[in-house]
């Protein structure tokens, strides 16, 4: 190959990382990559090594640098401990379907098969396939072959359905010195709607009465959300977003219906059941989108489903579907925005009440229940409406905390320009602070977390990262003492009968100060504003801690009417 020198192979696979434009990557240093590091240390001018605490928040912020990006994450783990730590990153990635690689420092070859130090057999662990955690795992044993296998693992990141790929590096093969070169940028390859698939599903338009179109899942980019919007402007269509996917159509919109996920509008479920098309672009149609596979029956939907999905393998997977279009998002949306639509349509009256139930799912205060306590929560997310950059990235970890924002908060859409959510449908906790640093060191926009106490302390120690790298991130910690999403249905299934949920917390403005972030508490809703607006303005990140009531549980109820309900029906 032209232009091939002596390298030493980590260096090769740094070079190889820069061919594909990364500019950063995420890890925790081990001593199977020394090489890597060295690579690192030799192009700082060409990509930064974010040293994380904790290698799942490193997979973490990977994970994110996926989603807001387009490209795959990447971050790099020690062999053993350090990858299984990473692991939850991977599953993550795996059924969000973002694009991103995980390198793993190995035992020597030498050492291989003999339950050697740390090691681990990656393939067994990471499982590749439908019941695994990546879709590709695989060893480079010949130095020579990085740029293969780092091009290869790009390209089965970012093509189909996008997801996770996991490369195992031998510490000895990093060490050797080869005659190699990068191979060029992988860009993913565009899946085309079929032609016949359009006409078939034009004609189901015309059919239709009541349709209702579902938006998520990989591989959205800001083209193909201006595409899908003008679309569905186009045919007057209402639209939905998918779990934890609501920044794929603008929250704005008089045509948005609200988000399909957990704690899902009732208006919304029910206009779900009732619409006779259903339009799926990008998402699997897990079980929070579709309620536990209830608001469309698996595996034959009442309603007519059209499914469009960058995987074959995924249509037709759970649902068999009236019409399935293999396309990716791109090519989808852009398919779908030409799509002709007649002078008028039958259901005009049918968007403008999907809106109207959204509008009103907004505005009303927590469905009318009376919260105890001095926090009024949706008055706070209305006052994060109005301060926050209409860029701001919003992250979020798992946890009924995350309700508030997903109800209360209207997401922007990537079709002004930029990725605005950043949250795990796999409902891992302890993503929310990870990803909002993440958002800040690779974005520089305003970065601002809601994190739970539980979920806060599983990876709270990242703000040592964000310190040290310059990122400033706000984080909105609602302290209620509890595991509240556990509570929920401890209390339901087993009423008055506490166990395993509590929590005994540390001093958390204290810790924050520690790690050089600036705290401050707050107990009265009218305390939040003044402090949002210093934290806005303050050269380091920050944390907000709320003290919430423990009874305070979700936006549709509390503690002590879930707990009533269950005693009243008997348990």
């Amino acid at each position: 190959m032209p232009g091939m020198t002596h390298l030493l192979a980590g260096h090769l696979l740094v070079d190889c990382l820069i061919a594909q434009g990364m500019t950063h990557a995420f890890g925790v240093p081990g001593e199977s990559f020394l090489a890597v590091l060295d690579g690192f240390h030799a192009r700082a001018d060409q990509i930064r090594f974010i040293v994380n605490r904790q290698e799942g928040g490193a997979a973490f912020m990977a994970e994110a640098q996926g989603k807001l990006t387009g490209r795959p994450g990447v971050c790099f783990v020690t062999r053993g401990p350090g990858a299984t730590n990473a692991s939850i990153g991977v599953h993550t990635a795996f059924q969000d379907s973002t694009p991103m690689v995980l390198f793993v420092g190995d035992v020597a070859s030498d050492a291989r098969d003999r339950e050697a130090f740390q090691e681990v057999d990656f393939s067994a662990f990471f499982g590749p396939g439908t019941k695994g955690m990546a879709k590709r795992v695989e060893r480079i044993d010949d130095a020579r072959r990085i740029p293969e296998y780092v091009a290869r693992a790009f390209a089965t990141a970012l093509n189909g359905r996008p997801g996770p790929v996991v490369l195992v590096l031998p510490e000895d093969m990093l060490t050797q010195t080869v005659n190699a070169s990068p191979l060029p940028r992988v860009e993913p390859v565009q899946a085309w709607s079929d032609p016949g698939g359009l006409r078939s599903l034009r004609e189901l338009l015309l059919q239709a009465e009541r349709p209702l179109v579902i938006a998520g899942g990989g591989g959205w980019t800001p083209q193909a959300a201006a595409a899908l919007q003008r679309f569905a402007e186009n045919w007057q269509l209402p639209v939905a977003n998918a779990f934890r996917f609501q920044d794929c159509f603008d929250n704005h919109h008089p045509q948005y219906a609200g988000d399909v996920g957990l704690g899902i509008n009732p208006a919304l479920a029910e206009r779900v059941r009732q619409s006779d098309l259903l339009i799926a672009i990008g998402p699997r149609l897990g079980e929070a989108t579709t309620g536990g596979y209830s608001l469309i029956d698996a595996p034959l939907p009442r309603q007519k489903l059209v499914h469009i999905h960058a995987s074959a393998e995924e249509l037709g997977r759970v649902y068999q579907p009236t019409l399935a279009i293999c396309a990716t998002m791109n090519a989808a949306a852009r398919s779908l925005e030409v799509l002709t639509a007649p002078p008028g349509v039958a259901w005009g009256q049918w968007t403008q009440g999907c809106h109207a139930d959204y509008e009103a799912n907004v505005e009303v205060s927590n469905g009318g229940v009376v919260l105890p306590g001095s926090i009024d929560m949706p008055a706070i997310i209305h006052t994060l409406q109005a301060y926050l950059p209409a860029d701001a990235v919003l992250s979020n970890g798992a946890g009924n905390f995350a309700s508030w924002l997903h109800r209360f908060y209207r997401y922007s859409g990537l079709a002004k320009g930029h990725k605005t959510q950043l949250a795990p449908t796999n409902g891992a906790m302890g993503y929310g602070v990870p990803a909002g640093i993440a958002a800040s060191i690779l974005t520089g926009r305003t970065a601002f977390t809601i994190a739970g106490d539980g979920d806060f302390l599983m990876n709270g120690q990242e703000l040592a990262t964000a310190v040290q790298h310059g990122a400033r991130s706000i984080v909105l910690l609602l302290n209620n003492g509890t595991f509240g999403t556990i509570r929920m249905h401890q209390e339901r299934e087993y009423p008055a009968r506490v166990s395993g949920s509590d929590l005994s917390n540390p001093d958390f403005c204290a810790l924050a100060r520690a790690y050089g972030y600036a705290a401050e508490r707050i107990t009265h809703t009218a305390e939040f504003e003044p402090a949002l607006l210093r934290a806005l303005g303050a050269p380091t990140g920050t944390v907000i801690e709320v003290m919430l009531d423990a009874d305070v549980i979700t936006t549709r109820g509390t503690l002590a009417a879930i707990r009533e309900r269950a005693l009243t029906s008997g348990g």
